[in-house]
């Protein structure tokens, strides 16, 4: 029998119920059981895929396709293992299925209304995920925080769903803030009591506190938030303020969470294997050099937006003993201003995905700021089409060239709609979505990072190179190192005579993980370090490993 995990989030949003959620999985998972981790997000959108990053971060591409919230980024980068659009859940979706199951006149006419039929969708999308991959747990992260209208009705369905599978199946765990009050000289409980009081009065008793503060928990508060909470000292935990998320399950561990969860579920208790995280949290500490990237876009104000790309760029950073810096670079400042007064001195210039056009001149300038100085260049999804068309303006002498995006009417389209693109209308999940195969060509720095012929990356794109000025780009000493099986989608190009200039059409940063860095990254990164080592005067190692 599947056991049930419910985390939900109090006094402030932004507590951390993600990196909860995805550090207790990470735990069970060292102890041997299955984990899926489900979010079910209050917003009415469908899904992520529409909304601006300032709004909502970057939106995370699963293998299946599904456009979903950055938490499932965590998810899969602490579990290891890939979610489904079965993993996140919106009111918009659960609406959406409601409504048009009343249209199909499946409820033999009744009147159709939030309970019962708006909480048994979202029960149905919690066992659906237990169905399909049959998990030891299925974490569940209720988005928002306790008390917020929009998230009631996920809050009733998992009260309901306790007594539906049985009180041992199911555990509740709330994740609430403890500050320090500075002027008082002390840490304050009263914001959790009143959170804890909030989810009781809608009939949730939360089994273990999971407690946010900027330093550890006096036994004393503990005993005070268990009896106030009615939850057991033992359950309430201490999360203290980390200097990388990668601690957190390290610190959670310490703290006796998984041991707690256990009994609770009456599920065997076994020795944890965290080797591996302990030893990534040990590199992660002891750099044994330092390298600075730029990383050029026009969402910088929200570092939130590239997620994943900082994700990967901190794996790879960590797999080489890396220290690592970034310098944000916003794209429409290269636009009036030289690339050189922004990015002079950095070790690598990443330029990662993006739609629409303001800010596009910015990132062409800094790709050719980064080819003319031979400094490490790697190009994502519209970083590699910014590539194609600084290439194109500079190297081929197609002035003009442009994507079809940003100018329908340029004369040299040397990015354009993909086939089958022209006829769409809708925004939303229309796009090349999910994973593909891409044939990677022999005797190429694609080839070398990777060590496989065939490859599989997820996309997120609308446009891609067009195959016009195949010929032109190839004669002009550039290599198309990675296509489609069947050679008809460039998916990888790259310049030769250059340390390392490397642009794909695909997202790896999506498929990176802490203990297994994407190679695309690693190799980036090396790359980095060996300039940074060599303008810094020290002698480059062979391999920086």
């Amino acid at each position: 029998m599947t056991k049930f995990i419910f985390v939900t989030g109090g006094v402030v949003s932004s507590i951390g119920k993600g990196i909860v959620a995805a550090s207790l999985g990470r735990l069970l998972k060292s102890r041997e059981y299955s984990v899926s981790i489900l979010k079910l997000d209050p917003y009415i959108n469908i899904d992520p895929g529409t909304m601006s990053p300032f709004q909502h971060g970057e939106v995370f591409v699963t293998q299946d396709g599904a456009e979903t919230d950055l938490d499932l980024g965590h998810y899969e980068r602490f579990t290891d293992t890939s979610m489904s659009r079965l993993n996140c859940v919106t009111t918009g979706s659960i609406y959406q299925a409601v409504i048009n199951k009343e249209r199909r006149g499946d409820y033999n006419g009744g009147t159709v209304q939030v309970i019962p039929h708006i909480t048994n969708e979202i029960k149905d999308r919690i066992l659906r995920v237990a169905k399909s991959t049959n998990p030891s747990v299925v974490i569940t992260e209720i988005g928002g925080t306790v008390g917020d209208i929009e998230s009631l009705p996920f809050l009733e369905a998992i009260r309901q769903f306790r007594k539906e599978v049985g009180r041992q199946n199911v555990l509740y765990m709330h994740v609430t803030l403890v500050p320090w009050i500075a002027s008082a000289g002390e840490m304050k409980t009263k914001p959790t009591q009143h959170s804890v009081k909030e989810l009781r009065s809608i009939g949730i008793q939360p089994d273990i506190l999971v407690c946010r503060s900027d330093r550890p928990l006096p036994k004393g508060l503990k005993q005070k938030l268990s009896g106030f909470c009615d939850v057991p000292e033992e359950c309430v935990i201490t999360s203290q303020d980390a200097q990388s998320i990668y601690e957190v399950p390290l610190n959670l561990e310490w703290e006796g969470m998984a041991e707690q969860v256990l009994d609770l579920l009456q599920m065997e208790q076994r020795k944890p294997d965290l080797t591996q995280w302990q030893t990534l949290v040990k590199r992660l500490h002891s750099p044994k050099h330092e390298v600075e990237i730029a990383i050029v876009g026009k969402y910088v104000q929200l570092s939130d937006a590239y997620l994943s790309v900082v994700e990967a760029l901190n794996h790879a950073a960590i797999s080489t003993y890396g220290k690592l810096r970034l310098r944000w670079v916003n794209s429409e400042d290269l636009e009036t201003e030289p690339a050189e007064t922004h990015l002079q001195g950095v070790d690598g210039v990443v330029v990662p995905g993006g739609f629409g056009v303001r800010g596009v001149d910015g990132k062409i300038a800094a790709i050719k700021y980064a080819r003319d100085r031979q400094i490490p260049f790697l190009g994502l999804c519209l970083g590699m089409q910014c590539s194609v068309i600084e290439w194109a303006r500079h190297v081929g002498g197609l002035t003009e060239a442009n994507s079809a995006e940003f100018d329908p009417y340029t004369t040299d389209p040397v990015i354009n709609l993909l086939p089958g693109q022209q006829e769409v209308v809708d925004l939303g999940g229309t796009m090349r979505l999910g994973l593909y195969p891409c044939r990677v060509i022999p005797d190429t720095l694609a080839f070398k990072l990777y060590q496989e012929d065939v490859i599989y990356e997820r996309h997120r794109h609308r446009y891609e190179f067009n195959n016009d000025y195949r010929d032109l780009l190839l004669k002009s000493g550039y290599l198309i190192s990675g296509t489609s099986p069947d050679g008809r989608l460039v998916e990888i190009v790259e310049l030769p005579k250059h340390p390392f200039f490397l642009a794909c059409q695909f997202h790896p940063e999506f498929q990176s993980r802490p203990s297994t860095p994407h190679p695309l990254f690693k190799g980036f990164i090396q790359a980095a370090i060996a300039l940074s080592l060599s303008t810094s005067g020290t002698p480059t190692p062979l391999e920086v490993s």
